[in-house]
């Protein structure tokens, strides 16, 4: 994934450098004149910097959750790789480092402020030496000679285009742009690397996210691969750096104390093992005929839709909630109680779905966030046959439901669920959806706005009716059926939602089946 430059002492100099060569004195060149470069060996690591300018431990509000101890965070306290880790706010340039991280465009020829500076430093052999490399893709890594900077190399990388429709296209882009710096440092046994922010405000992606998996990645890879790289400096400017000490903790906790503090915080996506988004691409395939019609049969029976009792752990689990509830109808527990109750309750689960690695949920792509709807609330996709609800763990389901929608839940939202081309297999029976009704916060409840049912069958209309009617209170009204997409573009703009391809397809030929002919206006 990356291709070093053609000269054959490039590596023979500098990439088998040895690591304990003799340093100048700080901030001073071999003349005795002072040094605009930066000696890395002065900055203070990550580790040294707990409580260094009145820095507080991050706290969640709800002191409870912290005192549960029940979940490993995903990324304990590691003192050996916070020593690795060092925050420099300034320019990447100045950095003696091995290497250093240049973010450009493929074309290797952007301009913007790290590029720019360091060129500038550089010198313009650096120009005509990427000429030579006849440009790089996105989320590779290229190596050139660092030439008049205080760095021996430059790793050149192109981070993605950001757009919210390809979003996990995007992440996995930007993933590979830090995997392969680091696997190219690795590679090639340098000691030290900065890495600047590789993402521009040209290319659009949003610096919390990119920070994320610039760290998570980073993280990963010293845990698995790292013994060789001494020191990993992230540059960034005063505005970048705001949102460094905000999340470096999630990934590299200082204490056991900051381990607890920031478990609440962490993402439920944080990729693989190795820090890489999963990327579904049609990983499941149930369905025996993927490319046939649902049968709409009405004959069969639909008992199975509207009695089953879970058999799984999520089910037998729920047992207090009923208890609860016959109090509250006996009046034994006051509302205020109840509510109470309710809250905490809720709380506990949120603070596991932080806590708990749902990768593998994630990789269904059965839930997802995408555009807004006509009246500017967020919409929220469910995508029906990407639920195999008979391999996957229920419990997990739930915790990912939760963790996804708790921040989505706190201003007015919609859900688009398309039912296309669902089976038994990937039907949630209604024990389990009256136990998550119950479960959630009462916000879910309140501002989900409506729930555009696409490609419904009529039994799956009849058992939402049951459902909404005897389970659940205050749905019904919120249910849209809708039969075909022509239809849901009337409140979703098509530019504004995701939609899988197989829906798009299964439209389409059903449009053409019954003569209603209609554009699709798909970006």
């Amino acid at each position: 994934m990356y291709q070093s430059c053609s000269l054959p002492h490039l590596l023979q100099r500098g990439c088998l450098e040895t690591r304990h060569q003799p340093v100048e004195p700080e901030g001073m060149d071999p003349l005795g004149a002072r040094s605009q470069f930066v000696d890395i060996q002065t900055l203070p690591t990550w580790q040294q910097q707990l409580g260094e300018d009145g820095e507080e431990t991050p706290r969640d509000q709800n002191d409870s959750l912290l005192s549960q101890q029940a979940f490993p965070s995903p990324f304990p306290f590691r003192a050996d790789i916070n020593r690795k880790i060092m925050l420099f706010t300034g320019d990447i340039a100045l950095l003696n480092c091995t290497a250093i991280v240049n973010t450009s465009n493929e074309s290797l020829n952007d301009k913007n402020p790290v590029s720019d500076s360091i060129h500038q430093l550089a010198g313009p052999e650096l120009r005509d030496e990427l000429l030579k490399l006849k440009g790089c893709r996105t989320g590779e890594a290229k190596l050139t000679k660092g030439f008049n900077l205080a760095a021996r190399f430059i790793i050149h990388t192109v981070g993605p285009k950001f757009k919210s429709k390809y979003r996990t296209a995007a992440e996995s882009s930007l993933y590979s742009c830090y995997r392969n710096v680091m696997q190219l440092a690795a590679e090639q046994s340098m000691a030290s690397v900065g890495l600047c922010v590789v993402s521009t405000t040209k290319r659009g992606y949003p610096l919390e996210d990119a920070t994320h998996i610039a760290f998570r990645t980073v993280r990963r890879f010293l845990e698995n691969h790292g013994n060789s790289i001494e020191a990993v400096v992230f540059a960034v400017t005063e505005t970048e750096e705001l949102v460094y000490k905000k999340l470096l903790p999630l990934y590299y906790p200082r204490s056991e104390e900051e381990e607890k503090a920031c478990l609440p915080l962490i993402p439920a996506d944080i990729g693989n093992s190795e820090g890489e988004p999963v990327v579904p691409e049609r990983q499941i395939r149930i369905a025996e005929k993927p490319g046939s019609l649902e049968d709409d049969s009405e004959e069969e029976s639909l008992e199975s839709d509207l009695g089953q009792v879970g058999n799984h752990a999520f089910a037998r689990m729920e047992g207090d909630v009923d208890k609860q509830r016959k109090l509250i109808l006996q009046g034994q527990m006051s509302e205020a109680a109840m509510q109470k109750q309710h809250q905490r309750n809720y709380n506990r689960w949120l603070c596991r779905a932080r806590a708990e690695d749902l990768s593998d949920i994630a990789a269904l792509k059965a839930l997802y966030q995408t555009g807004v709807d006509m009246c500017g609330r967020t919409v929220m996709v469910v995508v029906g046959r990407n639920i195999p609800v008979t391999l996957i763990d229920l419990e997990k389901a739930l915790l990912y439901f939760i963790h996804v929608m708790d921040h989505i839940t706190v201003k007015e939202y919609v859900m688009v669920y398309f039912h296309t081309l669902t089976g038994e297999h990937n039907h949630l029976d209604s024990d389990f959806l009256r136990n998550l009704h119950d479960i959630v916060d009462a916000k879910f409840k309140k501002n989900l706005k409506a729930f555009y049912y696409v490609h419904p069958t009529f039994r799956s209309k009849v058992s939402t009716w049951f459902f909404t009617t005897f389970s659940v209170s205050g749905m019904k009204d919120k249910v849209r059926y809708l039969d075909n997409l022509h239809q849901l573009f009337t409140c979703i703009k098509p530019e504004q939602i995701d939609i899988p391809p197989f829906v798009l397809e299964y439209d389409a030929r059903v449009a053409s089946n019954t003569g209603v002919s209609f554009e699709l206006h798909t970006v």
